[in-house]
């Protein structure tokens, strides 16, 4: 479960031969100071990172994308070492387009707290994701049930568990 940077220009090179759909996009919302609205070639544009992981099938694939923690660092959600007194009550609120939605703490993704990868990817072995799988999914590593590897994610909303 090793992570590695693999630099945007080199992801465009491998998927140039492949059929993309460059409208999809995801948003990034609530208690944030700069709402996003992603597509895979904005996402590429952050650090990029790949995942060995193994699905719920067992078998082992390489995923791409960004660690979920670089799009709230994007979006200005309080991380590091100012995550703390009331910004520990965040939390992160995914949601499929089906309505299906995970959950996830702030100090869960951040990697001043966690060790854990939580990516949220837009390939998967040199490939785009499928169809049924994205454009855009959360790969989880460390669950052990595959649960919150939630497929065709469309938005991250940031919120608090007092409202």
């Amino acid at each position: 479960m090793k992570s590695m940077v693999l630099p945007a220009v080199l992801f465009w090179i491998l998927f140039s031969g492949f059929p993309q759909d460059n409208t999809a996009s995801f948003i990034v919302e609530g208690e944030v100071l700069k709402p996003l609205k992603m597509t895979v070639k904005e996402l590429a544009s952050l650090r990029t990172s790949q995942v060995k992981a193994s699905d719920k099938d067992g078998q082992e694939h390489t995923y791409e994308g960004v660690m979920l923690w670089e799009i709230l660092r994007s979006a200005g959600v309080t991380l590091g070492k100012d995550l703390r007194g009331e910004h520990l009550t965040k939390y992160i609120l995914v949601t499929a387009s089906d309505g299906y939605e995970v959950v996830f703490s702030l100090p869960e993704i951040d990697p001043g707290f966690s060790d854990k990868i939580v990516l949220l990817a837009y390939g998967v072995d040199g490939k785009p994701l499928s169809a049924a799988e994205g454009p855009f999914r959360l790969v989880v590593p460390h669950d052990k049930i595959h649960a919150r590897w939630i497929r065709q994610l469309n938005s991250v909303r940031i919120l608090f568990t007092k409202d």
